[in-house]
């Protein structure tokens, strides 16, 4: 048992007297467009890396941190840049956070790392033998070094966190690569495009510049050999909108001062419209389906049909009003506007079907009143005297329809017309004598054609004439529970048809 706990005593001191410090930071490239590898760092691993735990026990043989922080800064110049013909400030970003993503003031909060990486040759601290691999300092000390200024040019604020201290990393190598890393809480502005509302896609954006220096003195790149752009989470999910694409570009902007470089993140916010699906399009089905259940009551339910139109009506309206009150108000049409206005139409064009019924069924009561009760002979002319004269009986030779009236001689003035008992065909034949005007009895019963002064073959013409006129069929006329009954087809088809071209177009307008 001693001999075991002995091994294992001798393994657990080999394994930490051989560990070795972080050496796999990544590496800029060589190339570079303003001098040849000497702006930036070397490759680290060629630096030997010092044993913490023997420099510890050969303190004679390293330099302290303190001691090579005094060094380095006792001749140091600030406002000086690393170099003359210019430094390369590599940028990288993690995002840990988005906060909010506003639609009425148009913007995004989110919680970032600024990463920037530079090369600065008065710094190198190889020649010092440090007992360390690499230094890591405050905030103090990054305020009395260089620094490109980098800034937020289009963000609304910008504050480095401070809980409960400067949240500000500052990481010096030997070869004198600076490595500077910030804890940032940004706002920024959003692109706002409400046209596919809710199943749009917002795209807001950062942009970073040195506020300082142009691109002669301070190149800024993205980083090249690694992801530029990252998140620390796997998704970033809000309430409304989830992080569906981000990505970086360069800029080049040319300015009175000179070029600078802009470096620019977009974040692209899809809304999850799964509330507006509940909240707007589901009591929508609800509402036009309950207007359509006024076509199944019949044409004499009218006041419990226009009882479900106009509140359907007041339903679509009073949703609508309520979803819009928290969206921005836009000269232009979005693809909720549209959904509401379809609907709306659907409901009003019910009423007014129901407006038609309804005008149709005043109008057969009033036609079956007026057959029930018959309208007495009417005068011609208030300033005469009707008086009866004997008609001769009528002669109807081959149609029960038209008759021959024969007026007797002392008649001298005849006014022959066409006559019928039927109020919509009824004319009246009118024999005038002197100052009087007598109507040619009617029966109800059937209609009659009288005619005077014919012979037989011009007799025989007319009544040819008219029959082949009555002969021709009248035009359909629609019953109300025929209208009912086409509405309830008409009207779910074209609903129909409207979903599949609204959601096929808006479903697909971001992809």
């Amino acid at each position: 048992m001693t001999r075991m706990l002995y091994i294992l005593t001798f393994l657990l001191q080999s394994t930490i007297y051989n560990c070795e410090p972080f050496t796999n930071y990544p590496v800029p490239p060589t190339e570079s467009s303003l001098e040849e590898n000497k702006y930036f760092p070397l490759p680290l691993t060629t630096i030997p890396p010092a044993n913490p735990i023997e420099a510890d026990e050969n303190p004679e043989q390293c330099t302290s941190d303190k001691t090579i922080i005094e060094k380095l800064l006792l001749n140091y110049k600030s406002f000086r840049t690393p170099s003359e013909a210019g430094v390369i400030v590599w940028i990288e970003v993690w995002v840990q956070e988005v906060n909010s993503v506003n639609e009425i003031t148009s913007d995004f909060d989110m919680d970032i790392y600024i990463t920037e990486l530079w090369m600065d040759a008065a710094l190198r601290y190889e020649h010092l033998n440090p007992c360390k691999y690499n230094l890591s300092l405050n905030s103090e000390i990054l305020d009395q070094i260089w620094k490109p200024n980098t800034v937020f040019i289009n963000s609304k604020s910008a504050n480095i966190h401070k809980s409960p201290f400067k949240n500000v990393f500052l990481m010096i190598y030997p070869n004198g690569t600076v490595w500077v890393n910030y804890r940032v809480q940004v706002k920024g502005p959003c692109s706002m495009d409400f046209s596919a509302f809710p199943m749009d896609q917002q795209s807001c954006h950062l942009t970073l510049e040195s506020f300082s220096y142009n691109n002669q003195e301070v190149d800024m790149q993205w980083m090249n050999w690694t992801v530029p752009l990252s998140l620390l989470k796997k998704e970033i999910v809000l309430p409304d909108f989830i992080l569906s694409n981000y990505s970086t570009s360069l800029k080049h902007e040319i300015y009175p001062a000179g070029v600078w470089n802009e470096l620019t993140m977009t974040f692209v916010f899809s809304r999850r419209y799964g509330w507006y699906i509940f909240q707007a399009y589901i009591p929508t089905y609800l509402t036009i389906f309950i207007s359509w259940i006024s076509f199944c009551l019949g044409p004499k339910m009218i006041p419990a049909r226009t009882m479900l139109g106009v509140n359907s009506l007041l339903a679509l309206t009073f949703q609508f009003g309520n979803i819009m009150r928290n969206l921005p108000r836009v000269s232009y049409v979005k693809a909720l506007d549209v959904w509401m206005l379809v609907c709306l139409t659907f409901v009003f064009c019910s009423l007014l079907e129901l407006a038609i019924i309804g005008s149709m069924g005043a109008r057969s009561e009033k036609n079956q009143q007026g057959e029930e009760s018959p309208k007495p002979p009417t005068a011609g002319n208030d300033n005469h005297t009707c008086t009866a004269h004997s008609l001769t009986p009528l002669s109807c030779p081959n149609s029960p329809r038209i008759c021959r009236n024969h007026v007797p001689n002392e008649l001298p003035h005849v006014y022959k017309s066409y006559g019928s008992t039927d109020p919509r065909m009824r004319k009246r034949l009118v024999i005038a004598s002197g100052n009087s005007i007598t109507h040619a009895p009617s029966n109800r019963g059937e209609k009659i054609l009288l005619l005077d002064g014919l012979e037989e073959t011009q007799f025989s013409q007319v009544e040819t004439k008219f029959n082949s006129f009555t002969s021709i069929k009248p035009k359909k006329v629609w019953t109300m529970d025929e209208i009912d009954r086409l509405s309830m087809i008409v009207f779910p088809g074209l609903f129909t048809m409207f979903n599949i071209v609204y959601w096929s177009y808006y479903l697909t307008i971001n992809t």
